[in-house]
Protein backbone atom coordinates (compact mmCIF):
# COMPACT_ATOMS: atom_id res chain seq x y z
CA UNK A 1 0.00 0.00 0.00
CA UNK A 2 1.38 3.40 -1.01
CA UNK A 3 1.59 6.57 1.09
CA UNK A 4 -1.51 8.13 -0.49
CA UNK A 5 -3.59 5.05 0.30
CA UNK A 6 -2.24 4.98 3.85
CA UNK A 7 -3.24 8.63 4.37
CA UNK A 8 -6.74 7.87 3.16
CA UNK A 9 -7.11 4.69 5.20
CA UNK A 10 -5.87 6.30 8.42
CA UNK A 11 -8.11 9.39 8.20
CA UNK A 12 -11.28 8.13 6.54
CA UNK A 13 -12.96 7.28 9.86
CA UNK A 14 -11.98 10.71 11.24
CA UNK A 15 -13.56 12.66 8.40
CA UNK A 16 -17.20 12.88 9.47
CA UNK A 17 -17.02 16.71 9.46
CA UNK A 18 -18.24 18.51 6.33
CA UNK A 19 -16.31 20.72 3.92
CA UNK A 20 -17.17 24.41 4.16
CA UNK A 21 -15.01 25.79 1.35
CA UNK A 22 -12.35 24.79 -1.19
CA UNK A 23 -10.01 27.24 -2.95
CA UNK A 24 -7.76 26.01 -5.77
CA UNK A 25 -5.14 28.70 -6.33
CA UNK A 26 -2.24 29.04 -8.74
CA UNK A 27 0.30 28.02 -6.07
CA UNK A 28 -1.66 26.29 -3.32
CA UNK A 29 -4.98 24.64 -2.68
CA UNK A 30 -6.81 25.24 0.61
CA UNK A 31 -9.66 23.36 2.26
CA UNK A 32 -11.74 24.75 5.13
CA UNK A 33 -13.82 22.40 7.29
CA UNK A 34 -17.11 23.28 8.97
CA UNK A 35 -15.43 23.11 12.39
CA UNK A 36 -12.91 25.82 11.40
CA UNK A 37 -9.88 23.64 10.71
CA UNK A 38 -8.02 24.27 7.47
CA UNK A 39 -5.25 22.65 5.48
CA UNK A 40 -3.24 23.41 2.36
CA UNK A 41 -1.43 21.50 -0.36
CA UNK A 42 0.69 22.57 -3.31
CA UNK A 43 -1.04 23.18 -6.65
CA UNK A 44 0.72 21.84 -9.73
CA UNK A 45 -0.42 24.88 -11.72
CA UNK A 46 0.45 23.37 -15.12
CA UNK A 47 -2.33 20.88 -14.45
CA UNK A 48 -5.10 23.42 -13.82
CA UNK A 49 -6.33 23.89 -17.39
CA UNK A 50 -5.59 20.31 -18.41
CA UNK A 51 -7.00 18.54 -15.37
CA UNK A 52 -9.65 20.96 -14.09
CA UNK A 53 -12.61 19.43 -16.02
CA UNK A 54 -12.35 16.28 -13.89
CA UNK A 55 -12.74 18.33 -10.70
CA UNK A 56 -15.78 20.14 -12.12
CA UNK A 57 -17.67 16.86 -12.05
CA UNK A 58 -17.36 16.84 -8.25
CA UNK A 59 -19.00 20.23 -7.68
CA UNK A 60 -20.17 21.46 -5.31
CA UNK A 61 -17.40 20.40 -2.91
CA UNK A 62 -18.78 22.58 -0.14
CA UNK A 63 -21.16 20.54 1.98
CA UNK A 64 -19.59 17.21 1.11
CA UNK A 65 -18.32 14.98 3.90
CA UNK A 66 -14.56 15.34 4.39
CA UNK A 67 -14.11 11.56 4.19
CA UNK A 68 -15.52 11.59 0.65
CA UNK A 69 -13.27 14.43 -0.51
CA UNK A 70 -10.31 12.84 1.28
CA UNK A 71 -10.47 9.93 -1.19
CA UNK A 72 -9.15 12.30 -3.88
CA UNK A 73 -5.66 12.04 -2.34
CA UNK A 74 -5.27 8.78 -4.27
CA UNK A 75 -6.25 10.34 -7.61
CA UNK A 76 -3.88 10.37 -10.54
CA UNK A 77 -5.21 13.85 -11.33
CA UNK A 78 -2.85 16.26 -9.52
CA UNK A 79 -5.54 18.90 -8.94
CA UNK A 80 -7.86 16.35 -7.37
CA UNK A 81 -4.97 14.97 -5.32
CA UNK A 82 -4.22 18.48 -4.01
CA UNK A 83 -7.82 18.87 -2.83
CA UNK A 84 -7.64 15.45 -1.17
CA UNK A 85 -4.33 16.15 0.57
CA UNK A 86 -5.40 19.63 1.70
CA UNK A 87 -8.43 17.92 3.25
CA UNK A 88 -6.13 15.40 4.95
CA UNK A 89 -4.00 18.24 6.31
CA UNK A 90 -7.07 20.05 7.62
CA UNK A 91 -7.98 16.90 9.54
CA UNK A 92 -4.48 15.97 10.71
CA UNK A 93 -2.40 19.12 11.17
CA UNK A 94 -3.64 20.37 14.52
CA UNK A 95 -1.81 21.53 17.69
CA UNK A 96 -0.89 18.54 19.84
CA UNK A 97 1.82 17.26 22.15
CA UNK A 98 5.10 16.30 20.55
CA UNK A 99 5.16 19.01 17.89
CA UNK A 100 8.31 21.12 17.87
CA UNK A 101 8.32 24.73 16.61
CA UNK A 102 10.70 26.16 14.05
CA UNK A 103 12.52 24.98 10.94
CA UNK A 104 13.48 21.45 9.98
CA UNK A 105 17.23 22.11 10.18
CA UNK A 106 16.93 22.61 13.93
CA UNK A 107 16.03 18.94 14.29
CA UNK A 108 18.11 17.26 11.59
CA UNK A 109 21.51 15.76 12.32
CA UNK A 110 23.71 17.04 9.48
CA UNK A 111 27.51 16.90 9.69
CA UNK A 112 30.11 18.49 7.43
CA UNK A 113 30.91 15.11 5.85
CA UNK A 114 27.31 14.28 5.01
CA UNK A 115 25.99 14.25 1.48
CA UNK A 116 22.51 15.74 1.42
CA UNK A 117 19.98 14.98 -1.31
CA UNK A 118 17.40 17.76 -1.58
CA UNK A 119 14.41 16.65 -3.63
CA UNK A 120 12.74 19.94 -4.51
CA UNK A 121 14.63 23.20 -3.99
CA UNK A 122 13.97 24.68 -0.55
CA UNK A 123 15.26 28.21 -1.16
CA UNK A 124 15.08 29.48 2.47
CA UNK A 125 16.82 26.37 3.78
CA UNK A 126 19.60 26.07 1.21
CA UNK A 127 21.97 28.84 2.45
CA UNK A 128 21.82 27.58 6.04
CA UNK A 129 22.32 24.01 4.90
CA UNK A 130 25.40 25.18 2.99
CA UNK A 131 26.88 26.28 6.33
CA UNK A 132 26.55 22.73 7.61
CA UNK A 133 27.89 20.79 4.63
CA UNK A 134 29.17 21.61 1.14
CA UNK A 135 27.96 18.27 -0.20
CA UNK A 136 24.44 19.08 -1.42
CA UNK A 137 22.69 17.64 -4.45
CA UNK A 138 19.47 19.39 -5.49
CA UNK A 139 16.97 17.46 -7.60
CA UNK A 140 14.41 19.76 -9.15
CA UNK A 141 11.75 19.60 -11.86
CA UNK A 142 12.34 23.28 -12.69
CA UNK A 143 16.09 23.10 -13.22
CA UNK A 144 16.34 26.84 -13.80
CA UNK A 145 15.62 27.53 -10.12
CA UNK A 146 19.16 26.78 -8.94
CA UNK A 147 22.48 26.46 -10.72
CA UNK A 148 23.94 22.98 -10.97
CA UNK A 149 20.82 21.10 -9.94
CA UNK A 150 19.98 17.60 -11.13
CA UNK A 151 16.85 16.25 -12.75
CA UNK A 152 14.07 14.52 -10.83
CA UNK A 153 15.08 11.21 -12.35
CA UNK A 154 18.64 11.59 -11.01
CA UNK A 155 17.24 11.46 -7.47
CA UNK A 156 16.50 7.76 -7.84
CA UNK A 157 20.13 7.13 -8.77
CA UNK A 158 21.88 9.34 -6.20
CA UNK A 159 19.70 9.25 -3.07
CA UNK A 160 21.11 5.83 -2.06
CA UNK A 161 24.54 7.53 -1.87
CA UNK A 162 23.31 10.23 0.53
CA UNK A 163 23.31 10.25 4.33
CA UNK A 164 20.52 12.84 4.58
CA UNK A 165 17.47 13.25 2.34
CA UNK A 166 15.17 16.28 2.36
CA UNK A 167 12.09 15.48 0.27
CA UNK A 168 9.30 17.82 -0.74
CA UNK A 169 5.84 16.62 0.26
CA UNK A 170 4.57 17.57 -3.18
CA UNK A 171 5.93 14.14 -4.12
CA UNK A 172 2.76 12.75 -2.51
CA UNK A 173 0.67 14.61 -5.08
CA UNK A 174 2.47 13.25 -8.14
CA UNK A 175 2.85 9.83 -6.48
CA UNK A 176 6.65 9.74 -6.64
CA UNK A 177 6.92 9.57 -2.84
CA UNK A 178 6.98 5.79 -2.58
CA UNK A 179 9.88 5.32 -4.99
CA UNK A 180 11.80 8.21 -3.42
CA UNK A 181 11.47 6.69 0.06
CA UNK A 182 12.61 3.34 -1.26
CA UNK A 183 15.73 5.03 -2.67
CA UNK A 184 16.33 6.87 0.64
CA UNK A 185 16.05 3.77 2.82
CA UNK A 186 19.78 3.77 3.64
CA UNK A 187 19.84 7.45 4.65
CA UNK A 188 20.42 8.23 8.33
CA UNK A 189 17.98 11.17 8.21
CA UNK A 190 14.97 11.54 5.93
CA UNK A 191 12.84 14.68 6.26
CA UNK A 192 9.51 15.17 4.53
CA UNK A 193 9.11 18.95 4.21
CA UNK A 194 6.86 21.81 3.19
CA UNK A 195 3.32 23.13 3.78
CA UNK A 196 1.92 20.06 1.99
CA UNK A 197 3.27 17.70 4.69
CA UNK A 198 0.65 15.64 6.56
CA UNK A 199 1.65 15.34 10.23
CA UNK A 200 0.75 11.66 10.44
CA UNK A 201 3.52 9.59 12.05
CA UNK A 202 1.38 6.44 11.76
CA UNK A 203 1.44 6.71 7.96
CA UNK A 204 5.24 6.84 7.86
CA UNK A 205 5.89 4.22 10.52
CA UNK A 206 7.26 1.62 8.10
CA UNK A 207 9.32 4.08 6.06
CA UNK A 208 12.76 5.70 6.49
CA UNK A 209 11.21 9.10 7.34
CA UNK A 210 12.73 10.50 10.55
CA UNK A 211 11.18 13.99 10.49
CA UNK A 212 7.88 15.47 9.35
CA UNK A 213 8.13 19.24 8.87
CA UNK A 214 4.93 21.08 8.00
CA UNK A 215 2.50 23.77 9.09
CA UNK A 216 -0.63 24.29 11.14
CA UNK A 217 -3.03 26.91 9.78
CA UNK A 218 -3.79 29.40 12.56
CA UNK A 219 -5.82 31.94 10.53
CA UNK A 220 -7.92 30.01 8.00
CA UNK A 221 -9.68 33.06 6.53
CA UNK A 222 -6.40 34.77 5.70
CA UNK A 223 -4.92 31.62 4.18
CA UNK A 224 -7.93 31.07 1.93
CA UNK A 225 -7.71 34.69 0.79
CA UNK A 226 -3.99 34.38 -0.01
CA UNK A 227 -4.54 31.12 -1.89
CA UNK A 228 -7.37 32.65 -3.93
CA UNK A 229 -5.13 35.59 -4.84
CA UNK A 230 -2.36 33.30 -6.11
CA UNK A 231 -0.08 33.77 -3.10
CA UNK A 232 2.33 31.24 -1.69
CA UNK A 233 4.35 30.31 1.36
CA UNK A 234 6.05 33.71 1.77
CA UNK A 235 2.65 35.25 2.43
CA UNK A 236 1.57 32.43 4.74
CA UNK A 237 4.10 33.17 7.48
CA UNK A 238 1.91 35.35 9.72
CA UNK A 239 -1.04 32.98 9.51
CA UNK A 240 0.53 29.55 10.04
CA UNK A 241 2.80 27.89 12.58
CA UNK A 242 5.80 25.90 11.36
CA UNK A 243 6.05 22.62 13.26
CA UNK A 244 8.14 19.47 13.25
CA UNK A 245 7.55 15.94 14.40
CA UNK A 246 10.55 13.70 15.09
CA UNK A 247 9.85 10.05 14.34
CA UNK A 248 11.54 7.17 16.10
CA UNK A 249 12.77 4.55 13.66
CA UNK A 250 13.27 0.86 14.14
CA UNK A 251 15.32 -0.55 11.26
CA UNK A 252 14.91 -2.47 9.04
CA UNK A 253 11.70 -1.09 7.54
Amino acid sequence: MGISEKIHDYLRDKGDVKIRDVHVGLRYTAVLLEDGRAGVAFTFSEGITREWPSLEELHPLGGKCASDVLALVCSGNKIEAAVGLATANALANIPEAGLLPGDALEYLDVSSDDRVGMVGYFAPVFPRLRNLTPHIMVFEQDRGRVEGCYSEEDAYRFLPQCQVAMITSTSILNHTIDKLLDCACSCREVALMGPTTPLLPQVFDQTPVTLLSGIIVSSPGQILRIVSEGGGIRLFKDYVTKVNLVLEKKRPF
